[in-house]
């Protein structure tokens, strides 16, 4: 089966031996990879920003024991 690269739109075929499958080359993955850390491509879903404000987060404090070295405060 042939699929197209997600990047450059050429064939790759969808075998084993095709290392950067859906990708034709290292190049393309990459080029995907920035794309996605700098927000040019994204999930549909609610703000992050939103799930932290929903409570949760103070929970989330309280429950930290004492010495847990991520605890900022």
């Amino acid at each position: 089966m042939e699929v197209k690269c997600p990047t450059c739109q050429n064939s790759v075929a969808w075998t084993p031996e095709s290392k950067y499958r859906p990708f034709c080359s290292e190049r393309c993955k990459l080029i995907d990879l920035g794309e996605w850390a700098s927000g040019g491509h994204a999930i549909p879903g609610k703000p992050l920003e939103d799930e932290l404000m929903s409570g949760d987060v103070d929970r989330l404090h309280i429950e930290r024991p004492a010495n847990d070295p991520f605890d900022s405060h």
